[in-house]
């Protein structure tokens, strides 16, 4: 049995007198865990067309898990292997604003060959996400995002969990490189489009699971403007938390629910799916294909 998405291809500005440094020195004996912001390529597109060049954390898109327990003090230095400033902003989670990644307002953009230690407790379980705050229109669009969860004393009660990024990307079908932003529909409408849609950076995304295994699944919308509107086959279940937060009461998953850009659920989902059969989390609307 195959649990699947469908992916259809469719002023407080720093004073002169304090600068905004970067946060090194002190913490220099401190753990070197980092977060390396560089160039890669991955396979967005089904196999058969090119890979494309992606900028990611972790040489990968999303980037790497961030995963910590509640009330754990998280230290990652961002090494900034780009050709052009960028900054880590922590997506939905309480932290120090001098920590909040934001250039021009609680620290400078790291340039290139450059780097910053970004610390700050966990105060929240949750599922969170970070991402670049520096052009990010056009950075997290090209794969600087990642999921950060963090994990309360006491779990659900599931068999296991699957954190699933939901993102698009807008692709020339010929060379598969990422097309450019500078669409001026774009910034005049709702913004950025793509015509591929991916789960955790892969097309058609599948796992294997089993008949009655209960499942928490942790979804993060990433994409620049797109609305997903999902719906469930071969599974049931509840929506426990919103946006990092857990609901009063659960609620029953309806016919189709909606994930608006940078907002994330986390669903309880038994597998209802007969024997050698398949269970899916489907994009309802269906887009232009890609070709």
């Amino acid at each position: 049995m195959m649990i699947s998405r469908r992916s259809m291809l469719t002023g407080a500005a720093s004073m002169a007198t304090m600068p905004l440094l970067p946060h090194r020195g002190l913490s220099a004996g401190m753990d070197r865990e980092t977060l390396e912001a560089a160039l890669a390529k991955a396979q967005i597109a089904p196999e058969g067309y090119p890979q494309t060049e992606i900028w990611g954390f972790g040489s990968r898109v999303p980037g790497t898990e961030i995963r910590a327990r509640q009330g754990a003090r998280l230290r990652r230095w961002l090494v900034n292997s780009l050709p052009e400033p960028t900054s880590l902003h922590w997506h939905g989670i309480r932290i120090d604003n001098a920590m909040d990644g934001v250039p021009g307002v609680t620290q400078e953009a790291v340039p290139p060959g450059g780097e910053f230690l970004y610390e700050f407790d966990l105060p929240d379980a949750g599922t969170y996400w970070y991402h670049s705050h520096n052009q990010s229109y056009e950075q997290v669009a090209r794969g600087l995002q990642g999921p950060l969860i963090v994990e309360e004393a006491e779990a659900p009660d599931v068999d296991r969990e699957e954190v699933l990024v939901l993102d698009d990307f807008r692709l020339d079908p010929e060379t598969g490189a990422i097309a450019p932003f500078d669409n001026m529909m774009d910034f005049s409408h709702g913004g950025r489009l793509g015509n591929i849609a991916v789960t955790n950076g892969v097309f058609n995304k599948t796992l294997a699971v089993k008949q009655n295994e209960r499942l928490r699944l942790r979804l993060i919308n990433t994409a620049n403007a797109r609305i997903f509107e999902l719906q469930l086959q071969g599974l049931d279940g509840w929506i426990v938390a919103l946006d990092g937060m857990p609901l009063e009461m659960p609620q029953p998953i309806p016919e189709t629910f909606l994930l608006a850009p940078a907002q994330r659920a986390d669903l309880i989902v038994d597998v209802t799916a007969e024997d050698d059969a398949e269970a899916h989390l489907v994009r309802v609307e269906r887009d232009e294909a890609f070709s």
